[in-house]
């Protein structure tokens, strides 16, 4: 009767390789999103100004 070992599941290593890749993908792809955000600055485009002008959309604070 041997009441100390324990069973290994097969593959145990594999879990131990695919975990960390997995986390490091996850990592890279938002760090790739917060880059694109931060490089892409949209030019103006042409919107309503004030808020008489026929009811369209505006911009809440103009930056252009």
């Amino acid at each position: 009767m041997s009441g100390r070992g324990r069973t290994r599941l097969p593959g145990g290593w594999l879990a131990w390789l695919l975990i960390p890749a997995g986390l490091l993908l996850f990592a890279a792809g938002n760090a790739h999103l917060v880059y694109v955000a931060f490089q892409s600055q949209p030019d103006c485009v042409a919107h309503v100004k004030d808020a008489g002008d026929g009811g369209g959309y505006r911009a809440a604070k103009s930056a252009c």
